[in-house]
């Protein structure tokens, strides 16, 4: 089958992932249709180390439109795919993944719809799991070292959690200012913007930019603040989860005085040094503390 002749991408939750035509050839291969465009994030969610791919899929005929450097406008009928793997062994692709789940979201007259897809144990089919599940995880490192983690699959009222702007569900990653960087030479906006994908802007450069939280030559407060609005803002801003159990506004556009990252600095280095299961930050999505991003946070709030 030729990439134009890639079957129309399903916009509806059927009971198997297969049967919305994301990807082509064996589904473990995660070989991507024709109808879908790959994206990827400056500064990503982190999430237990685990890997993931992520495609967009709009109508035929379609595009996102430019609605400044948050969320652009998605058409209905757009799909969203996450897909969560873990590499067998970091120092070895060659050996393969374990893909755990594809989380699914669906723009359905309007409104966004969530699902989740776990993966079987043979890797040739997910099906839609709304309940979530835990699963068991091994992988080496490139350090050579084995680490397990009892990976959580959110169930679909968890989604919500993370995913709502005041009774809205909404997306997180792909805004604007957390794609415009450069992928293999060229920036993924004006990617976009060439190939049609993306209306309403004639340039990258019409958008602001988070920085890839791993970049050392970037500022430390730069750094911080890209790593918050992606792992936490999206609770911690108005309409969000958090809203009315913290005072924390940790949008990358908020200023650092309304933010209030400073009068509540204490807090923030408690709820991240440790892992305990409904204290520590974040609540939910991860159940491990992420060793790299605590200490950028913490040297960020030591400057404070």
């Amino acid at each position: 089958m030729t990439p134009l002749e890639d079957p129309l991408v399903v916009a509806e939750f059927r009971p198997n992932l297969s049967e919305l035509n994301l990807f082509v050839g064996n589904l473990s291969d995660l070989n991507a249709s024709s109808r879908t465009f790959q994206y990827d994030l400056n500064t990503t969610l982190f999430s237990d180390y685990s890997h993931k791919q992520r495609l967009i899929a709009l109508p035929e005929n379609t595009s996102m439109t430019y609605n400044g450097d948050g969320l652009p406008i998605f058409p209905d009928n757009t799909v969203i795919a996450k897909t969560f793997y873990y590499n067998i062994d970091e120092r070895n692709l060659s050996l393969g993944k374990q893909i755990i789940e594809t989380r699914i979201l669906i723009k359905v007259n309007g409104e966004w719809q969530t699902g989740n897809y776990k993966w079987n144990a043979e890797q040739t089919e997910a099906t839609l799991d709304l309940s979530g599940s835990t699963v068991p995880i091994a992988w080496i490192d490139n350090d050579g070292e084995t680490n397990t983690v009892n990976y959580k699959i959110p169930s679909n009222t968890d989604c919500f959690t993370c995913h709502h702007s005041y009774d809205d569900i909404t997306p997180i990653g792909p805004k604007l200012r957390n794609l415009n960087f450069t992928i293999n030479g060229n920036n993924q906006i004006d990617d976009f913007i060439n190939s049609q994908n993306l209306i309403g802007l004639s340039s990258s450069s019409e958008v602001s930019a988070i920085v890839n939280w791993k970049d050392t030559s970037a500022s430390l407060e730069s750094r911080a603040r890209s790593y918050f609005d992606v792992n936490c803002a999206h609770c911690h801003i108005p309409g969000g989860q958090c809203e009315l159990e913290s005072t924390l506004n940790l949008a990358f556009e908020t200023s650092l005085e309304d933010s209030n990252i400073v009068t509540r600095k204490f807090s923030i280095s408690y709820r991240i040094s440790d892992y305990l299961e409904g204290v520590s930050m974040p609540l939910i999505g991860t159940t491990m503390v992420h060793t790299e991003g605590v200490d950028l946070i913490q040297d960020y709030l030591d400057t404070l």
